[in-house]
């Protein structure tokens, strides 16, 4: 069995940043594709995500280039992330004017067999849409993520609370956070979304799904999702990547 996908995304500063710190990476033909927000400030987020995109991006295409067994994939991918990881922190070390940058990462590898790894550290998400059904499939690591699985506040008081940017793990922290790993099988139609929190923090998941549910190319979704983010405020920089599965040989 061997399946196909098609695959776009884009980044925007938004309306109040005045740089961006996300960085993303599409590589279609090896099926490899990842989102990273960066803190840190005075530019120190944007050198953060962009080793982190490279360090972990490399590591990846190298394995689907080196033939990496489904089986061994995960991993491969908690390794990819502790270099990125060890890579920040070293690149700290030398620039003490970056000391305390992190970023978050989200990063996707589907497989000809139809399966996927989703590795996960951070407030990024990545979602599947599956017959107009939006289902998030990463959890947040940020407090009042933490906070709601605790029942102490609701999912809308989440999403308007103070401390919503706050995380809880993260690369390049004083200490390595673990990352989540997802697997799971993808279905022809399919469409998966990695997005920075400058899009799920201004776009509903409702108002998401209604983008993605409507025919279209995938160029024309992503431009969407980031037109309505910044209609709806823009407060952070703004990162989309989606891929949707198109046929199974």
């Amino acid at each position: 069995m061997r399946v196909s996908w098609e695959a776009a995304g884009a980044t925007d500063v938004g309306r109040v940043r005045p740089h961006n710190e996300d960085s993303f990476l599409i590589d279609a033909p090896r099926g490899v594709f990842l989102v990273a927000d960066g803190m840190g400030g005075h530019a120190a987020g944007e050198i953060a995500s962009a080793i982190a995109t490279e360090s972990v991006g490399s590591a990846l295409r190298q394995g689907v280039d080196g033939g990496l067994r489904t089986d061994v994939l995960e991993e491969a991918m908690r390794q990819s992330f502790h270099n990125a990881h060890m890579s920040i922190v070293n690149y700290s070390a030398i620039k003490p004017e970056t000391r305390g940058m992190g970023t978050t990462m989200t990063a996707l590898v589907l497989c000809d067999d139809g399966t996927f790894r989703l590795g996960h550290i951070g407030d990024s998400r990545g979602y599947v849409l599956r017959h107009g059904e939006l289902e998030q499939v990463t959890r947040d690591h940020t407090w009042v993520q933490r906070e709601v699985e605790a029942g102490r506040i609701t999912e809308r008081g989440a999403r308007r609370h103070h401390l919503s940017h706050v995380l809880t793990r993260a690369l390049g922290a004083d200490s390595l956070d673990q990352p989540d790993v997802y697997a799971g099988t993808l279905l022809p139609g399919d469409i998966v979304l990695l997005a920075s929190d400058g899009l799920t923090g201004m776009l509903t998941d409702r108002m998401i799904r209604r983008v993605l549910d409507r025919p279209g190319e995938l160029a024309d979704m992503v431009a969407a999702l980031i037109v309505g983010a910044n209609e709806r405020g823009g407060r952070d920089n703004i990162t989309a990547v989606l891929v949707r599965i198109l046929d199974v040989d």
